[in-house]
């Protein structure tokens, strides 16, 4: 793969389309937990992406460069896969939480908290240590996300707990974040295990395909056990259901080939874009406004993607 020079920069725009289909799967999900509740709007993302992902495996594999192309997956890929695919469901599930309790913007600026965490977990599990460019473009987009998390009262309201449910989202949001972190890395090690023979986009689509099976067999298994109307709930919402499952399946396949391209921390501190396009969602259809230490705080991230980008 390294032989094509293309592919030493094709990961930031593949990065950037994830965390645009990313915000429009969030926006999609948020009024889905109003109507399923968290749980179910969960299982919503990957049940209704599977096609997808499936049509895009079926794509990669007959109409790509290698026709008939289907790796070899050892039971060290199925381990890491396995350990992303649960830790994925968990993350989401927090993130919509967060959600719930203040404002749009804010909530996803909680969860990216994974930044430093991603590091972290990548260089003690798979070995890869972030550059000096690299870490400040993560310290600046971290202090942003920062700035973003501050209450309408300032720090002493944060640390005093007096904003109503602030305590929940700080929580749920940190909580979101550090399972992004795990999950990520584990994708990332699941397209190592595949080795260098297989493309990106073939270790993406096949890796989305098995994590949203796995994912909707556990969460799906353990909603319908417990709560046996979910299905014709699922099934009412299906327009809606169909936009987040569709671009969520999108998304992940970006991120999985991004990952397969470059590593982790690099792919996620750019991925903080989705911070910005969460404003514009927030702004133009939530209505929700930020106040100038928010703002701040998307200048810095800014300033973070614009550091991890220079470096290529």
């Amino acid at each position: 793969m390294s032989s094509l020079p293309w592919l030493a920069w094709i990961w930031i725009p593949i990065t950037l389309w994830a965390a645009f289909a990313q915000t429009v799967r969030n926006a999609a999900q948020r009024t889905l937990v109003s109507e399923l509740g968290t749980l179910a709007a969960t299982l919503v993302r990957f049940l209704y992406g599977l096609p997808l992902a499936a049509a895009w495996v079926l794509g990669t594999c007959v109409l790509g460069d290698r026709p008939g192309l289907v790796p070899v997956f050892t039971p060290t890929y199925a381990a890491w896969l396995a350990v992303g695919a649960v830790m994925q469901v968990a993350a989401t599930a927090f993130v919509l939480l967060a959600m719930k309790e203040r404002n749009f913007i804010l909530a996803v600026a909680y969860s990216k908290t994974e930044v430093l965490q991603v590091a972290l977990f990548s260089a003690v599990l798979l070995n890869e240590l972030p550059g000096p460019l690299a870490l400040a473009a993560m310290a600046a987009a971290t202090c942003g996300v920062v700035l973003l998390s501050l209450p309408r009262g300032g720090w002493r309201l944060l640390l005093s707990g007096g904003a109503p449910g602030q305590g929940r989202l700080v929580a749920c949001g940190l909580a979101s974040g550090a399972c992004f972190a795990i999950a990520s890395v584990g994708f990332r090690g699941a397209s190592l295990a595949l080795g260098d023979g297989v493309a990106p986009w073939v270790a993406g689509g096949w890796g989305v395909l098995w994590a949203q099976l796995l994912q909707t067999v556990l969460l799906g298994g353990w909603l319908l056990a417990r709560q046996p109307g979910v299905a014709r709930a699922i099934g009412r919402a299906w327009k809606l259901s169909m936009v987040a499952g569709s671009m969520g399946a999108l998304a992940s396949i970006a991120w999985f080939t991004a990952y397969a391209l470059q590593p982790v921390a690099d792919v996620r501190t750019l991925g903080l874009v989705e911070v910005l396009f969460s404003y514009a969602v927030s702004r133009r259809v939530f209505r929700e406004s930020l106040s100038r230490i928010e703002t701040a705080g998307l200048a810095l991230v800014l300033a973070g993607l614009v550091g991890i980008c220079a470096q290529w």
